[in-house]
C-alpha cells in the first residue's frame, strides 16, 4: 500500500492572533451564535429556516405535521454543529455547547426506531428512498455523520454518534445489490465523504465498504435514476437536467471531465479521493487527478470559486467563466478546498495548496462579511447593482450581502472550513513533516514516536514572512517541507539565522537537517503585486487583468473608484502602493495605481472617434471585503492596455 498522507487533526492545533486566528474567533463569538439565531427564525427581516421547528414537529411524534421550508435543510443545523465541535477543541464555549446539545436532544428524539432520520419525509409521510434524485436524503445523512464524528471528538459525548451510527447501518440495510436492497445512490453526493469520516472515527469497515459501493454504482445501467424518472413521469429527453447534472451519466471510472451541480460534483470528488485512498485503487485516484486537471485547467475562476451558470448551479464547458453571471457558490468553494486536502492526502503537491488557499481567502471567504452577520451565497466577479436589479440573466447575482437564505447551506459551511482549519495546516507523510498553510498557531502532536510541539507565527497572506520553531524531546534527523507557493517567484530560509538552500520539488522545498530543541525557521515568500492575466480561451478576460499579491485576488469598487467601473484601465507595467484600509474595511492591506479613466462619447451610440482618456489613480482591495461599505459595482477584472 502506498504511503498516504496523515494531516495533524484539528484538536491538535491552536490557531492563535494574526487574520486567520480573527475569523475564527470571529466565527466563535458571532457568526454562530447569528446563525444559531436564524435557524431558530429569530432573525427579523431575514428568510425564515424552519429547520430546528420542523426537528421540534419530528420529536414530539405526532404523526403528520407540515413541514416548512426546503427537503434539505436539516443538513444546516448538522453543519452549524460541526463548526460548533471545532470552537469547542480551541475553546470552550458553555453557551454554545449548551446549544449544539439542546440541538442534539432535538435530533436524536426526530430519529425513527429504525434509524432513519429525515424530517420532510417523517413530517410529510412521504415514502422514503424513492426520490433518491432530489430528496436529499443520503446528502442529510452525511452531514450527520460528519456533525457526529467532530462532536464527539471535541468533547467525547456519543449520543450523536451512536444515532449517526444507527442511521448509517439503516441505509447500509435499504442500499446494495443483493436482492431486496436499493441499487441506488445519492443524487446529491456527500454521504460518500462522510461514511469515511464515520469509518475512520469507529473503525467499522462495513462504512468504508459502503462508499465504496456508493461510489462504484453511481452511472451503472440500468439507471436507478432513469427508473425514478420513468416512475413520476419526468420528461427528460431534451432536458440539460440529464443524469450528467448528477454525475450519473457513465460509471466513475469513465468521467473525463466536470459536468452538472458543482457542489454535487466537487463533494463526489472529494468521496472518490477519500476511497481511492483508502482501498488504493489506481483506477480511482487517476480519475481524481483527472477531474482535479479538469477543475484547476479549465473550469476554476482566479477567486477558487465553482459552477458558472445560475441554470442549474452547474459547471458548463471549459474555459467558460463570466464574470458578471458567474454563480460560483460559497459551498462550491469550500468543495474546491476539500477536494485540495484530498488530493494533498494522496499525493503532497504545493499545487494543491495553492489552489486551497486560492479558495479559502477568495471565494470562500467573500460568502461572509467583515462583521459575520450577513453572507453571500453567490460570488460574481463583476457586479453592476442596476443589472441586477433589471437584467433576469443576472437576478441571482445580489449587489449586497443577505441575512440569511431559505436555502441556507452557504453560511454554516464556510464556518465548519474556518472552525477546522487548524487541522490543513501540517501533514506527516513517512519520515517528513510539511506544513501546507501559513497561519499563526501551535501543533503539538506525535513524530517518529515522539512528542513534538511547532509554534508558528505569521501575518500571511497579507505579510510574506513567517517564523517557525520546533520544540523536540532530544535531537531528531528528518526532512521538514514548506511549501513555496508557485506565485512566489523570490524565497529564502533562514534556520538559526543562517541561510538555507533546501531542495524544492513538487511545490514543497525540503530541509533535511539533524533538528534539535529551539531551532528556529525562518521563511520569506516574497509579495509583489502581481498583474495577472487570463488564459486566452477565457473569452470575458481577453485584454484584461486582475490585481493580486500573494494567494489575495483583489478588486476595484465603485466606493473608491467611481461608477462606471469599465471605463477604467490600467497601462503598461504600472507601479502598485500599498496602504492600510480605513476602519471599516479593518485596516486590510489595500493596492493604488496610476491608470487612465476612458471619457464619456457623448450621445451617439455608435461612433468612429479616438477614444480619449484622463489619468486616474485607481485603488483595489481585497475581492473577499468588497460590499462592507456603500453598495455599488465591482470588477475583479480591469482592462489593460499592454503597449
Amino acid at each position: 500500500m502506498h504511503c498516504l498522507s496523515d494531516f495533524i487533526p484539528w484538536n491538535q492545533v491552536s490557531v492563535t492572533g494574526d487574520f486567520v486566528g480573527h475569523i475564527q474567533e470571529l466565527i466563535r463569538t458571532e457568526v454562530l451564535p447569528y446563525q444559531w439565531e436564524a435557524l431558530n427564525d429569530q432573525i427579523a427581516g431575514a428568510e425564515p429556516s424552519h429547520c430546528l421547528d420542523n426537528f421540534r414537529a419530528a420529536a414530539e411524534k405526532k404523526g403528520h405535521i407540515q413541514f416548512h421550508g426546503q427537503p434539505f435543510q436539516d443538513s444546516d443545523i448538522y453543519k452549524w454543529i460541526e463548526a460548533v465541535a471545532y470552537t469547542l477543541a480551541w475553546h470552550p464555549d458553555s453557551d454554545l455547547e449548551a446549544k449544539a446539545d439542546q440541538a442534539i436532544e432535538l435530533i436524536c428524539g426526530a430519529q425513527q426506531p429504525d434509524g432513519y432520520l429525515n424530517t420532510y419525509f417523517i413530517l410529510t409521510g412521504a415514502q422514503r428512498w424513492t426520490h433518491l434524485l432530489d430528496g436529499h436524503e443520503l446528502y442529510c445523512a452525511g452531514h450527520l455523520m460528519e456533525a457526529a464524528v467532530a462532536y464527539y471528538h471535541a468533547t467525547g459525548k456519543d449520543k450523536l454518534l451512536k444515532a449517526a451510527q444507527k442511521l448509517a447501518d439503516h441505509i447500509a440495510d435499504v442500499f446494495g445489490t443483493s436482492p431486496g436492497k436499493i441499487p441506488g445512490y445519492p443524487g446529491h453526493p456527500e454521504v460518500e465523504l462522510a461514511l469515511i469520516r464515520l469509518f475512520e472515527a469507529t473503525g467499522n469497515i462495513k462504512y468504508q465498504q459502503l462508499a465504496q459501493y456508493f461510489i462504484c454504482q453511481r452511472g451503472a445501467s440500468p439507471s436507478i435514476f432513469r427508473k425514478e424518472a420513468d416512475q413520476f413521469g419526468w420528461d427528460w429527453a431534451d432536458s440539460p437536467f440529464q443524469f450528467q447534472f448528477y454525475q450519473a451519466g457513465k460509471p466513475i471510472l469513465e468521467q473525463t471531465e466536470l459536468e452538472g451541480h458543482a457542489v454535487r460534483a466537487l463533494y463526489l470528488c472529494c468521496g472518490i479521493a477519500d476511497v481511492a485512498a483508502r482501498t488504493q485503487d489506481a483506477a480511482l485516484l487517476e480519475t481524481c487527478r483527472r477531474l482535479w486537471e479538469d477543475l484547476t485547467q479549465t473550469k476554476l475562476y482566479i477567486t477558487g470559486g465553482a459552477g458558472s451558470s445560475v441554470y442549474g448551479e452547474a459547471f458548463t464547458f471549459a474555459y467558460d467563466l463570466p464574470n458578471d453571471t458567474a454563480y460560483a457558490e460559497t459551498c462550491a468553494a469550500v468543495a474546491v478546498c476539500f477536494f485540495a486536502q484530498r488530493m494533498m492526502k494522496i499525493s503532497p503537491s504545493g499545487a494543491y495548496g495553492d489552489v486551497l488557499e486560492q479558495a479559502l481567502y477568495n471565494g470562500v471567504l467573500s460568502g461572509m462579511a467583515l462583521d459575520g452577520k450577513s453572507f453571500f451565497y453567490v460570488n460574481p466577479l463583476e457586479v453592476v447593482p442596476e443589472a441586477c436589479q433589471k437584467d433576469q440573466r443576472k437576478k441571482h447575482v445580489k449587489p449586497i450581502r443577505q441575512k440569511w437564505f431559505a436555502c441556507a447551506c452557504c453560511p454554516p459551511n464556510l464556518a465548519r472550513l474556518f472552525a477546522s482549519i487548524g487541522g490543513y495546516l501540517h501533514f506527516i507523510r513517512a519520515e517528513t513533516l510539511y506544513t501546507n498553510l501559513y497561519v499563526t498557531s501551535t501543533s503539538e502532536f506525535t513524530f517518529q514516536g515522539l512528542p513534538i510541539k511547532l509554534h508558528m507565527d505569521s501575518a500571511y497572506p497579507f505579510d510574506e514572512k513567517i517564523h517557525i520553531s520546533l520544540s523536540l524531546p532530544r535531537p531528531m534527523e528528518f526532512s521538514y517541507a514548506v511549501r513555496i507557493p508557485a506565485w512566489c517567484a523570490d524565497y529564502h530560509v533562514l534556520i538559526n539565522g543562517k541561510i538555507c538552500a533546501g531542495t524544492l520539488k513538487d511545490g514543497f522545498l525540503y530541509l533535511h537537517r539533524c533538528w534539535r530543541d529551539g531551532d528556529e525557521v525562518e521563511l520569506t515568500l516574497s509579495m509583489p503585486v502581481r498583474v495577472v492575466r487570463a488564459n486566452s480561451l477565457v473569452r470575458e478576460n481577453i485584454g484584461k487583468s486582475a490585481i493580486c499579491r500573494g494567494p489575495i485576488v483583489y478588486c476595484m469598487e465603485q466606493t473608491d473608484n467611481g461608477p462606471q467601473l469599465h471605463r477604467n484601465r490600467i497601462c503598461g507595467k504600472p507601479s502598485f502602493t500599498i496602504s492600510s484600509g480605513e476602519e471599516n474595511l479593518k485596516g486590510l492591506p489595500c493596492i493604488s495605481c496610476s491608470g487612465e479613466y476612458l471619457l464619456p462619447d457623448g450621445t451617439q451610440l455608435y461612433t468612429s472617434a479616438k477614444e480619449s482618456f484622463q489619468p486616474k489613480t485607481l485603488r483595489f482591495i481585497p475581492y473577499f471585503a468588497w460590499c462592507n461599505r456603500s453598495p455599488g459595482e465591482m470588477a475583479v477584472w480591469v482592462r489593460h492596455d499592454t503597449i
